[in-house]
């Protein structure tokens, strides 16, 4: 693989964290600033930091509970069973197929 076709994957891979966090930002009710940046969860008082739902549970657990909230549990047991693995980029990935399927 030449260097051109890594720094693609990258980038999708950029684009697709990109895409999530704004995806969890909305179900949120978070207002979406420029650059991917959004009222922090973790303090809560009005700051305003780039998005970290894929790398910090203190901002993806807020959301996890509000799924697990929700009326459509069916779609929680994917969430459910990503926590188990305390793994933060499986919960993230389960979160963000969640709100797909609320979308829906």
């Amino acid at each position: 693989m030449d260097l051109r076709s890594k720094d693609a994957i990258e980038s999708s891979k950029q684009h697709d964290i990109d895409m999530g966090n704004i995806l969890i930002a909305e179900f949120m009710g978070y207002e979406v600033q420029f650059l991917n940046k959004c009222h922090s969860p973790k303090y809560n008082n009005g700051t305003i930091e780039r998005m970290q739902f894929h790398t910090s549970w203190d901002w993806l657990m807020p959301v996890v509970q509000k799924c697990r909230l929700e009326n459509r549990l069916e779609y929680f047991d994917f969430v459910y069973y990503a926590l188990e693995q305390c793994d933060i980029n499986i919960t993230y990935k389960a979160v963000v197929e969640f709100i797909k399927n609320q979308n829906n």
